[in-house]
Order: structure tokens, then C-alpha cells, then sequence
């Protein structure tokens, strides 16, 4: 169906009235495959609970929690770290096609609803996309502190050798 690294089709006509409830738990080859894909050095533990459920019509409300462990490069000291990922989910769908933007989207502050593909929703997908939201991109290990290098005696400033440079013209 897709490329992604974890994909799990929910088919939106095999929904109880009262919803579904899902815990996703990706193996190890998945959780290497979304490392990869979100750009971490491992994803250790990972793991989504959603309560996926009809919302009017024919629409889908889908909530839940992912929490998870990722180790990351520290950009400070360049050593590897694991951090923690909590990310809280609710995401809306409607079918492909019917959502209609507002007229001044600077107006509205909500995120527009996802679209239903081939009357299915992918929960994977989601546990994806928020995990990407959940990783720092400017991962600091804790306690880590940037030391700028010790500026040499006698040694002229980068302004000053342009001034330099300016003066001699």
C-alpha cells in the first residue's frame, strides 16, 4: 500500500459504533526501519495506544498516546543519548475529497482533517508522524554544556581583519 516504515490499514467500515481500541507495538525490524525514517540512531521501545472511532457521517476521530524511547546524537558533545518521546494524539479524517478550506485560513487556528484512502485509515502512518514529532531536532544530552574555544593572545578579532582589509583599500 505504502513506503512507510510502519503501516497498519484500518478499514473504516469494520468500526464499532463505540470505537476501537488499538495498542501498537512495533517489532524491532520496524521500530530500525523508523529510526531510519525519522532520522534518530535507534528507536528502543515504542508504543501508541489510540482509540479510533466514527465521527458523523462518515468521518473518524482518532486519540490516543505514543510514548517511546529514542537515542540520539547529542549536538553538543556528539555522544549518543537516549530521550524520551510523549506525544499526545488526536487527529481527525474525513473521506478524500470533502474537507472544504476555509475562505481565510489565517482565520481558523485548527489543523485540517486528514483524508480517508480506499475507505481505510492508516494507524501506522500516525504512530509514524507523531514519534517525527516527538524527537527533538536539536537533541542536547542532559547536562551537556556548549564551552566556546579559548580565543588565542593577540589574536585580531574576524572584524577587525576586515577592518584591516577595508583600510588598506
Amino acid at each position: 500500500m505504502t513506503d512507510l516504515p510502519y503501516s497498519l490499514s484500518v478499514p473504516v467500515s469494520d468500526l464499532p459504533p463505540h470505537g476501537l481500541q488499538m495498542e501498537l507495538v512495533p517489532d524491532a525490524a520496524q521500530r530500525a526501519a523508523l529510526a531510519r525514517h525519522v532520522g534518530v540512531l535507534a528507536v528502543s521501545d515504542l508504543k501508541a495506544t489510540l482509540h479510533i472511532a466514527p465521527e458523523g457521517k462518515e468521518g473518524v476521530h482518532v486519540t490516543g498516546h505514543l510514548t517511546g524511547t529514542v537515542s540520539q546524537t547529542c549536538g553538543v558533545t556528539l555522544e549518543a543519548f537516549d530521550a524520551p518521546v510523549s506525544e499526545s494524539v488526536d487527529v481527525h479524517f474525513v473521506p478524500a475529497g470533502s474537507y472544504t478550506p476555509p475562505e481565510d485560513p489565517e482565520e481558523s487556528d485548527e489543523d485540517p482533517p486528514d483524508e480517508i484512502v480506499d475507505g481505510s485509515i492508516d494507524a501506522g502512518a500516525l504512530v509514524g508522524e507523531f514519534l517525527v514529532l516527538g524527537v527533538d531536532p536539536y537533541p542536547r544530552k542532559p547536562g551537556a554544556v556548549f564551552e566556546p574555544p579559548a580565543e588565542e593572545p593577540g589574536a585580531l578579532s574576524p572584524f577587525a581583519a576586515l577592518a584591516r582589509l577595508k583600510d588598506d583599500k
